[in-house]
């Protein structure tokens, strides 16, 4: 097994003191236009880092057990020398884009996901509000160690993308020079990916690079000043109540389902999916707004409502690509 660095945990003491130096900002040169700081959240988040560190050790046995199993299975091997580790963290960012986007876009992953929007704060605690169920990432990064690449090199190149991260959650840093921005995700494509405004929702996925976005048409550069938090906020501080809810909104939404195609619906499409409703005495089907009547006409069976259902991000369906 390769002898490779545990690179969160070295990071650890930088985590605490960039806080402290954003915190110490934020009170001497205050943004009144900024989301800041405020206890309760940055608390709440705090908690949910500290909560993530057991549980993600916990998802990780029956994991590593999977990885190792297949890595021994496939005949290729990819050795560990410094030019291939930028190629696995390459290919390891490649495949977060695409987990990233999997995690809004399909609901009980977005259940995992929520966790980390869940905020209407940010700032580099809300970095740390990870979520306790992280088990559901571990398919995406599959076709790694199919082709060789040794689990613990993939935990170091997630380790890697996780540490970048850290510090992108920030509105203390403005835009950096345009070829970085071009290339690297910044604080100002992340404010984007943590916003609830609706030209900004499901946009950004990006881990380290953000050159994913624009090859697939979902970059969306920062214009207006972002709004934090979920089209439907929680208002809860409470732990257990900010990693488990939209679990238990999802398991609410399978009781009153009326058909088994609803439920498949309610778990698999996007978190604002409704089902279509009939309109009495005919055969037409129309999309079930929440408040707003009975809405538009329709000869689909399901449309995916931008904004609605259960603290919902709208899933993304072909959003244009900005220059």
């Amino acid at each position: 097994m390769p002898n490779l660095p545990d690179v969160v945990l070295w990071s650890i003491p930088a985590f605490v003191l960039l806080t402290v130096i954003e915190v110490v900002s934020c009170r001497l040169h205050p943004d009144e236009d900024a989301a800041g700081y405020e206890t309760k959240d940055a608390a709440t988040s705090i908690g949910m880092g500290l909560g993530s560190l057991f549980f993600d050790a916990l998802w990780k046995i029956p994991v590593v057990a999977l990885y190792t199993l297949l890595y021994e299975l496939t005949p290729l091997r990819v050795p560990v020398v410094w030019w291939t580790v930028l190629l696995m963290l390459l290919a390891q960012d490649f495949c977060y884009y695409w987990q990233h986007r999997g995690h809004h876009v399909v609901r009980i992953l977005w259940a995992c996901h929520v966790v980390h929007h869940s905020s209407r704060k940010f700032n580099l605690s809300t970095a740390l509000r990870q979520p306790w169920t992280s088990l559901t990432s571990w398919p995406f990064y599959l076709p790694m160690i199919l082709l060789g690449v040794h689990p613990a090199a993939v935990a170091f190149c997630s380790s890697i993308s996780l540490v970048y991260q850290f510090w992108i959650h920030t509105e203390r840093i403005d835009r950096l020079p345009r070829p970085l921005e071009y290339v690297f995700n910044t604080p100002s494509h992340h404010r984007v990916h943590h916003a609830s405004q609706g030209g900004y929702l499901d946009r950004n996925f990006g881990g380290i690079l953000i050159v994913w976005d624009r090859l697939f048409r979902s970059f969306v550069p920062e214009t207006e000043r972002p709004v934090y938090g979920l089209t439907k906020n929680i208002s809860t501080h409470n732990p257990l109540r900010v990693a488990t809810h939209e679990y238990v909104s999802i398991a609410r939404d399978l009781k009153a389902a009326r058909d088994w195609r609803e439920r498949s619906g309610r778990l698999l499409r996007g978190p604002g999916w409704q089902p279509a409703a009939a309109l009495p005495g005919t055969t037409t089907t129309v999309a079930a707004v929440p408040g707003t009547g009975t809405g538009a006409t329709t000869a689909a069976t399901a449309v995916s409502i931008p904004g609605a259902g259960t603290d919902a991000i709208t899933p993304t369906t072909a959003p244009e690509a900005a220059a």
